[in-house]
């Protein structure tokens, strides 16, 4: 008898039949969902905020003052970037212990915890490397003790801290790479995370 795999798979996603009981609001509160709405704003606003940054040490605090001031819709815009990213990292930990508290993560769905806590740290590394981004006074003592602290762990700190800032001192290489962390490795991390999630 052949089997239509492709059926299957929907299924899956979305079975035929549900308990009643698990579409209970109160169960999850929309946090899961929420957060999946938050990411694609994050993703969206992302977007726009990279045409006009300029990740150079010169340049970034520059490009970020004079899209707040000087263009038309560009506060609003990384606005929109800043409050999401909050309010996902605010969802996603309420998310994960909303699960813990009810012992949901026990049983089949063990791995979909782990993987939950996987998308936490991530959400966590996102927020911290946006953060550094507009790279002002506040960004560079961030990244100073930051990655001091690397500097403390036995036996690799040194090369852990070097690697992180990209050679001996802060500079150039240390923005770059929170840079490509923060708009290419992260959300990729995050969308592979989101879909086993969501599987």
């Amino acid at each position: 008898m052949h089997t239509n795999h492709r059926h299957l798979f929907w299924l899956h996603l979305k079975p035929s039949r549900v308990n009643k009981r698990t579409l209970d609001f109160r169960l999850t509160f929309g946090l899961g969902g929420s957060s999946a709405v938050l990411f694609a704003l994050l993703v969206a606003s992302g977007a726009l905020l990279m045409l006009v940054y300029e990740a150079t040490p010169q340049g970034a605090y520059t490009s970020v003052a004079s899209l707040q001031q000087g263009s038309r819709f560009g506060g609003w815009v990384r606005n929109i970037h800043f409050l999401s990213a909050n309010l996902l990292v605010a969802t996603a930990l309420l998310h994960l212990l909303r699960v813990f508290l009810t012992g949901a993560f026990h049983g089949p769905r063990r791995l979909n915890w782990v993987i939950g806590v996987g998308l936490l740290f991530s959400v966590l590394a996102a927020n911290f490397t946006g953060y550094l981004l507009p790279w002002d006074q506040l960004a560079y003592w961030a990244i100073t003790i930051c990655t001091g602290m690397l500097g403390i762990v036995p036996l690799i700190g040194a090369s852990l801290e070097s690697a992180v800032r990209g050679g001996e001192s802060i500079g150039p290489a240390t923005l770059a790479t929170f840079y490509a962390l923060h708009t290419t490795l992260i959300p990729l991390t995050l969308l592979i995370l989101m879909g086993l999630h969501f599987w």
